[in-house]
């Protein structure tokens, strides 16, 4: 099936490959014609700014950089190396002129503390991101701050949080609506905000019971906080019945934009009836999130809610942009400056690549993908695709390894990790819960039909082992840099060594 062969290099962590004694190079090249000693250099920085003693830093030479990272980079998979269908993460493919327009000196040598007068261009741009993400999502106005999909999901909740206390009822309203197929940030970003999370359950179509829904409902509803399309890719039939029954009670409308990739440019948040929405950048506008950031998680209300924004947003004049603090309710600052400006860039130089008619055709590409893979892999021994029989996917869709789990005991996490052995990324395990043994597989709109083929080839294989001798599945990864982990070992807190410092303190433990 593949002769993939991950590199396996024998690469120690960097602050290993430096020697204590080495002699760190001290020239740095400012541009082409310029060259700088350190002395030169410390003639530039103010005398307050100068460290007094040496970084205790590891010594290490330009070859020796280049070379561990290359390395590194060998045993890594990406994107770019191929399928990662990460359900609700959305790893579609960035085009290279997202990095190369974020990576000009126009970008990424301004400062944030510039005079506003000087950083027009940049202004310009979050003002006309914020306006095409209203424009996409139904919404009034948006603020950039938040640097992720669940930073942006806390701000949401905060807005909440300080509309009811406008109101003055507040301390009544203390519940916030989740679904029980919702991403987990759902909950947290809710009980964070200070609310009591209340649970409903999901019907046999894989949608938000309306019974269970109206048994929820009441005086102490602050919101319900909703993905649509949801988690198991299926889009809420009675959206309309729902916004009604929360808006009935006095709540507000919640809207995770975690999967919009499914409706963008087919219908808006805003058109369902939803007040608030957060949108993930980094996953529906194709800006690379990979190892966790950099992210960011954009926030759009309705015209009602537009004080209770943080601060600054950006506005016009008709002539020049400016930072806006006229947010009389605003929530405050949910990050330092004006959100990852890098990301929104990335984001603006896509939508403006793809235009209107370019994102609905992502949508219709990422929905005909994943509708795919829900047809095909479901016919494979073992598999099966659990809720809503018969309805239409949208973005993702979930697949269920139960039956394989009974008949041969290969788990869906073996699965997963026998995935690997071929080249591609594995799926979202074990999510969402109400699924058992569950992958959530979400292609996107960049993979080919060949691509598709070739990965329900790679499922029909991993049966076939799984019923003929599980051996090879149980036993996966075989072909990656790193085999079998243990798991337990390797997500306790004195594995971890993840920086210099961390580093140094471990070796000064008995």
């Amino acid at each position: 099936m593949t002769g993939f062969r991950q590199a396996r290099w024998a690469e120690p962590p960097i602050f290993k490959v430096g020697r204590s004694k080495r002699r760190r190079s001290r020239i740095l090249y400012l541009d082409e014609n310029q060259k700088m000693g350190g002395d030169d250099l410390k003639r530039l920085i103010p005398e307050n700014l100068l460290r007094r003693d040496e970084p205790n830093l590891p010594a290490l030479s330009e070859v020796d950089v280049v070379r561990h990272f290359t390395r590194l980079s060998q045993v890594n998979f990406g994107v770019d190396n191929g399928i990662y269908p990460l359900g609700s993460c959305t790893m579609k493919y960035s085009p290279k002129v997202n990095d190369a327009v974020a990576n000009s000196d126009k970008v990424h040598w301004i400062h944030p503390h510039q005079d506003e007068s000087t950083v027009q261009g940049a202004l310009e741009i979050m003002y006309t991101l914020a306006q095409w993400l209203s424009e996409i999502t139904g919404m009034h106005s948006f603020t950039l701050q938040p640097s992720a999909g669940a930073h942006g999901e806390y701000t949401g909740a905060l807005i909440i949080r300080a509309c009811h206390q406008e109101r003055g009822d507040l301390e009544t309203r203390r519940e916030i609506i989740v679904p029980d197929s919702a991403h987990g940030t759902n909950l947290a970003s809710a009980s964070m905000a200070g609310f009591r999370v209340v649970v409903v359950p999901s019907n046999q179509k894989g949608c938000v019971d309306m019974d269970a829904l109206e048994s929820a409902v009441s005086e102490r509803t602050a919101g319900l906080m909703l993905t649509n399309p949801n988690t198991l890719g299926i889009f809420e039939e009675n959206i309309l019945e729902i916004s009604r029954m929360i808006h009935d009670v006095g709540g507000l409308l919640y809207y995770d934009g975690a999967n919009l990739n499914a409706v963008m440019g087919k219908t808006r948040p805003g058109d369902m009836g939803f007040d608030i929405v957060h949108l993930n950048l980094h996953k529906t506008f194709s800006t690379p999130h990979g190892g966790g950031g950099p992210g960011a998680g954009p926030v759009g209300v309705v015209e009602a809610l537009e004080g209770f924004l943080p601060v600054p947003t950006v506005g016009c004049d008709g002539e020049h942009f400016y930072l806006n603090y006229d947010h009389p309710q605003t929530i405050g600052r949910v990050g330092g400056f004006y959100g990852n400006f890098e990301v929104l860039v990335k984001a603006y130089t896509y939508i403006h690549s793809m235009g209107g008619d370019g994102l609905s055709r992502v949508a219709e590409l990422s929905v005909l993908n994943a509708n795919y893979l829900a047809h095909k892999i479901p016919e494979i021994e073992g598999f099966s695709l659990p809720y809503g029989q018969g309805i239409p996917r949208k973005h993702e869709c979930v697949i269920s390894c139960s039956k394989l789990k009974m008949d041969t005991g290969v788990t869906a996490k073996d699965v997963a990790k026998r995935l690997l052995d071929f080249g591609v990324h594995a799926p979202t395990m074990y999510f969402p819960p109400i699924v058992e043994e569950a992958l959530m597989l979400e292609p996107t709109e960049t993979e080919s039909l060949e691509e598709l083929d070739r990965y329900v080839d790679i499922f029909a294989q991993i049966s076939r082992e799984a019923y003929e001798d599980p051996t090879a599945v149980l036993e996966a990864p075989h072909n990656t840099s790193v085999g079998a982990l243990d798991e337990v070992k390797a997500s306790h807190p004195r594995t971890f060594c993840l920086s210099w410092r961390m580093r140094k303190k471990q070796e000064r433990k008995p």
